[in-house]
């Protein structure tokens, strides 16, 4: 997954500001339209987004607003619109910043390591069920570690970070597979089936991942 999708429709900026957050060691992906940025997420996902509002195909406002029924990744508006009801629109949105244009870089670069780090220090999902170590890749159940592979492991932590939000079939294999991927779709059925069997108390009638019929699963806690 792609640390930071910048998406910016003037292309000389958008990669200038591609080079400084590589420079920082994050990797990116640039995307000059609405359009094509969500369907980049959309298969491939990013830690975090710099969102221009005024963009061709798709406004920012809209690419926000998808983004945001099914992923909490963090998600920075940076747009030349500073007006108070623009920067309302973005915030209630689903945004978690607003930075108007012109802006310092060193100002965006301070915002950007710090919801890093306050990702960094939220790498533990625990619900009274499950805890799931992100960063040491653990999950366990009543105090004991339970054997996953990596995809299991993967799926079972997209599932739990969008806790109670139905996520579609598609949207789920191509986040954990890969909008490239060879495998499938009727892998993510067998994953579920086995992800049920070592979590749930009984697989057969699953109380925290629910399938959602015609569209997809959801998990609760």
């Amino acid at each position: 997954m792609t640390d930071i999708l910048v998406v910016e429709d003037n292309t000389e900026m958008g990669a200038l500001l591609c080079d400084f957050l590589r420079n920082e060691g994050y990797s990116t992906e640039h995307r000059t339209d609405g359009k094509s940025a969500l369907e980049y997420f959309v298969g491939s996902g990013a830690r975090l987004v710099i969102l221009d509002i005024m963009l061709p195909n798709m406004d920012g406002l809209a690419v926000c607003s998808k983004i945001r029924e099914t992923s909490n990744s963090p998600i920075i508006i940076v747009s030349a619109k500073t007006d108070k009801h623009d920067k309302l629109s973005g915030l209630l949105m689903g945004a978690d910043d607003y930075i108007e244009k012109p802006y310092d870089i060193d100002i965006l670069l301070a915002k950007v390591k710090g919801i890093f780090a306050r990702r960094c220090n939220s790498d533990i999902i625990s619900d009274g069920f499950l805890k799931i170590d992100k960063g040491r890749r653990i999950i366990s159940k009543s105090g004991a570690d339970l054997e996953l592979s990596q995809k299991e492991f993967d799926l079972l932590c997209l599932l739990a970070e969008n806790s109670g939000k139905t996520l579609s079939k598609d949207f789920i294999f191509n986040r954990i597979w890969g909008f490239d991927s060879f495998s499938e779709p009727q892998t993510l059925t067998v994953h579920i089936k086995w992800l049920r069997k070592k979590i749930e108390d009984d697989p057969k009638n699953p109380k925290h991942i629910i399938t959602v019929w015609g569209v997809g699963y959801r998990y609760e806690r």
